[in-house]
């Protein structure tokens, strides 16, 4: 199934990207850029956010997401928020519960949970100020509605990322900030790479082939309908 929309306009209009140096957030960036968008991009490692704001014009703002300090640069440097991408996240280990260290799992609990809370708290008010229209997306999983054995803490993870989106949707509802989530399944990153070793990566889709479902959240029709509070597949909008 493919969804058909209109492929939004986004210049003059803002957008932070989390995890965006390399994979989904590198795509990303790369499109809501070509689209006009003023891209802001943050994660740990400099040099591939260098590399894509060399690409796109994007402004770097390097640090952790689980750091207050990084995230009130990140706040500051933003100023005014039209689009939250938060795609930052880790795998941890694949193992089950039973042999899962324990810092492990709140490792992936604190970056990809309290990071998302984090950065969505701090930029609320300049996404609000930025409403009706403004967005956010959270990056989810399929492992984040149905648990599977050995994704360990980064299913846990994605089903809180499912709960918080509701949330957050809920408490935003009448005031113009829409609150989605996002399932790109299984793509072409270092990531599922790491997941699945054994798994031939040139049968998946790439990151660039989940770039028209985060369009869709950003587009007029779901703006229209009122969209929030809702997970999505990527796969109803690959061609």
């Amino acid at each position: 199934m493919t969804v058909p929309f209109t492929d939004p306009e986004l210049s003059g209009r803002t957008a932070v990207i989390t995890g965006g140096g390399t994979g989904l957030g590198r795509a990303f960036a790369k499109a809501l850029s070509a689209r006009g968008a003023q891209v802001i991009i943050t994660g740990r490692r400099r040099a591939p956010l260098d590399e894509v704001a060399a690409e796109t014009g994007a402004t770097v703002v390097c640090g952790d997401v689980t750091d207050p300090a990084h995230v009130a640069e990140l706040a500051r440097a933003a100023g005014k928020v039209d689009i939250l991408v938060n795609n930052a996240a880790i795998l941890g280990p694949v193992a089950a519960l039973g042999d899962y260290p324990a810092e492990a799992f709140e490792q992936v609990m604190r970056i990809n949970v309290d990071g998302v809370f984090r950065v969505t708290q701090a930029l609320l008010p300049a996404l609000q100020r930025s409403a009706p229209g403004s967005v956010i997306v959270n990056l989810s999983s399929g492992v984040g509605r149905t648990g599977r054995a050995t994704w360990g803490a980064y299913a846990a993870s994605k089903f809180a990322i499912e709960g918080l989106t509701q949330v957050w949707a809920d408490e935003q509802r009448g005031e113009g900030l829409a609150v989605n989530a996002l399932n790109p399944g299984g793509t072409r990153t270092a990531m599922r790479a790491s997941a699945k070793p054994d798994e031939d990566p040139m049968t998946l889709p790439t990151p660039e082939d989940v770039v028209p479902a985060l369009l869709y959240l950003l587009s007029e029709e779901a703006r229209s309908m009122g969209l929030s509070g809702v997970s999505i597949d990527a796969r109803d909008f690959m061609t």
